[in-house]
């Protein structure tokens, strides 16, 4: 079921949570809510569900005005972050719930409940734990049953509010992996509102940014990641490291240093900021060639894991530069604390300063 949203208003007292916010999610596609804690994106979830009513704005479930549906006739199904399972009752209880208490000439059979109940149970793999009480399982099982009980009444439309939120890190990376081998089994829209960037990097079809209400951008992973529209979306996405500069003509000026950027050709002596990804360092012992190249000090090495994290000071002491190099360019340069190094910044984005505010 395809769901269309439509320039949606909703304000607490004087805050303002969605300013316009306008988005089209296409039949089956998994869509990931990426902003900060207090963007707007869980209300915008509840908003769909029905939980909450928008004060402006529609949303149309397959082309059919659904704004002032109740929640139950929407065919949603939502999976909270801590889970909401029945604590009395058994994981197959809490599975088949939705089912029973549906009006008597919709409710499927006793046989039909189990019979749908464990097919769900197989699908999420734990069909081994149906006597289970959710106390005695882990915070990783009880997701996945929380997410079985929404799927359990067959809704055309999934919305998960940060569904690894309460997960340690190892079991929120594979949780998001089998959410993804899921739908794309399952093939149900879905909706997921995440703070956390890799999680969305890796688990959605598109990725939506959102900033105190409003929508920065919308992409693919690749395109958001690779090609961020504002100063936010490329600092919401990752590491990076930002200079002050003045942009004359295509080449930027950092600390008297000149970088050939491919936008900004005809822009005059502006005032900018310029991002780069610490990855996108690349680091020398000696000045190579005529390229253009900060002097700058290590200041510190971080090596764990397969990345080694600088951090390097200019020789003008204006800023800290941060780098990644594999360990095996880390090797080769055999760098150490104190050394003095030749920063060569590769894939430089400008933003003029009227365009960061």
């Amino acid at each position: 079921m395809s769901i269309e949203i439509r320039n949606i208003r909703k304000n607490f007292g004087s805050f303002s949570a969605l300013n316009d916010v306008s988005l089209d999610v296409p039949s089956g596609e998994l869509v990931a809510l990426l902003g900060p804690s207090g963007c707007g994106k869980t209300t915008l979830l509840r908003i769909i569900a029905g939980l909450e009513t928008p004060d402006a704005g529609n949303i149309l479930f397959h082309g059919a005005d659904a704004t002032e549906q109740q929640v139950r006739d929407r065919q949603v199904g939502f999976v909270f972050q801590h889970y909401a399972l029945f604590r009395h009752m058994t994981v197959f209880e809490n599975v088949a719930f939705g089912l029973r208490v549906r009006p008597k000439q919709t409710r499927p059979s006793d046989a039909e409940i189990k019979r749908r109940v464990h097919e769900l149970l197989e699908l999420v793999q734990l069909d081994w734990l149906a006597d289970r009480y959710p106390p005695q399982l882990s915070g990783g099982q009880r997701q996945r049953i929380a997410l079985a009980r929404a799927l359990a009444v067959e809704p055309k439309v999934l919305l998960l509010d940060e569904p690894f939120g309460a997960l340690d890190a190892k079991v929120r990376k594979e949780l998001r992996r089998w959410l993804r081998r899921l739908h794309d089994e399952l093939h149900i829209t879905s909706i997921f509102v995440t703070h956390d960037q890799e999680e969305a990097l890796e688990v959605a079809d598109r990725v939506v940014v959102i900033n105190k209400g409003q929508i920065e951008q919308i992409g693919s992973p690749q395109e958001v990641y690779d090609h961020p529209v504002s100063p936010f979306v490329y600092q919401f996405l990752g590491n990076v490291n930002q200079f002050h500069s003045h942009v004359h003509e295509g080449e930027a000026k950092i600390g008297g240093v000149g970088l050939k950027v491919d936008s900004h050709q005809h822009t005059q002596n502006s005032p900018a900021l310029a991002y780069v990804r610490p990855h996108d360092i690349e680091i020398f012992k000696e000045r190579t060639g005529d390229a253009p190249a900060f002097e700058a000090v290590v200041s510190y090495i971080h090596a764990i894991g397969p990345l080694v994290r600088l951090e390097l000071q200019r020789a003008d002491q204006t800023e800290v530069i941060e780098a990644e190099l594999t360990k095996e360019r880390f090797r080769e340069l055999q760098l150490s604390q104190g050394e003095h190094v030749f920063i060569y910044p590769r894939n430089v984005r400008v933003f003029l300063e009227q365009q960061t505010h």
